[in-house]
């Protein structure tokens, strides 16, 4: 079973997820209707793993007055080479228990365990899909709309001395960042920015995006303040392309912006 990257989320997307569902249910509310929400949290929300390891420790908390049915789903997770996301149902890792109750104002520590022996020389990948069963609630005079929640957590098994290697250049015009891991681990950027050889910054996004080995990806960046009161125009020369990863490193790219 393979689903596409549009059906993947996140620890980002989550929160527009809550966004849509506060609007949601404030309309509901207008015409009537009551809406419930699980209300859950999954600790680490990015899990690591060294071939040695056989299993992990993974807490699930329930923050709602409600008692909550949560159940989880172990994806390989690969990348096409435009970066798009792509997930098969695994049996290469399982959560025990696989269906976890939890009492209002609860937590369950859980374990990720591994059945398939990791390969070395290679990170291997996957996506934990942890969902929300919505259970039948006892019948009241008033009509009351169930919200099922999901969260998706990406799973490393990283081998020693394996890194990745990102190499970034401008693209078909001089807000699009390209971006590329030829290495032999995944890389999450968090801000890439253009900015001039002075430091001054030209444009910036903030990505939640990763990068596994062998995939590429194109960024449209956003005009910085001083760009946008220069109506847009872009100073030409030298410039550079900064990129911040999770650790907080910082690598760097000499391109030229032309006209």
């Amino acid at each position: 079973m393979k689903i596409s990257s549009t059906e993947i989320i996140d620890h980002f997307n989550r929160l527009i997820l809550k966004r849509f569902i506060l609007g949601t249910i404030s309309g509901l509310l207008l015409i009537g209707l009551n809406a419930y929400a699980g209300v859950f949290s999954v600790t680490p929300v990015r899990i690591y793993m060294e071939p040695k390891d056989r299993a992990v420790a993974v807490t699930i908390t329930n923050d709602g007055d409600e008692p909550l049915v949560m159940q989880a789903d172990l994806y390989v997770w690969k990348q096409k080479a435009n970066g798009e996301d792509e997930l098969t149902l695994t049996e290469d890792m399982f959560l025990s228990p696989p269906i976890i109750k939890l009492a209002p104002n609860s937590r369950q520590v859980v374990r990720l365990a591994r059945l398939a022996p990791a390969k070395s020389g290679e990170q291997l990948t996957y996506r934990m899909i942890v969902r929300e069963i919505p259970e039948a609630k006892s019948a009241k005079q008033d009509l009351q709309l169930q919200i099922a929640l999901a969260f998706s957590m990406p799973v490393f098994i990283t081998p020693p001395n394996v890194k990745p290697q990102l190499v970034c250049e401008l693209g078909a015009g001089s807000l699009i960042v390209v971006c590329e891991n030829t290495g032999k681990a995944h890389v999450h950027p968090t801000q890439i920015n253009l900015e001039a050889k002075d430091g001054t910054l030209i444009a910036i996004e903030d990505s939640g995006a990763y990068l596994l080995p062998g995939s590429k990806r194109s960024f449209q960046l956003k005009p910085s303040e001083k760009t946008k009161a220069s109506a847009g125009q872009l100073p030409t020369g030298k410039a550079r392309i900064a990129v911040v990863l999770d650790d907080a490193s910082k690598h760097e790219y000499d391109v030229s912006i032309t006209n």
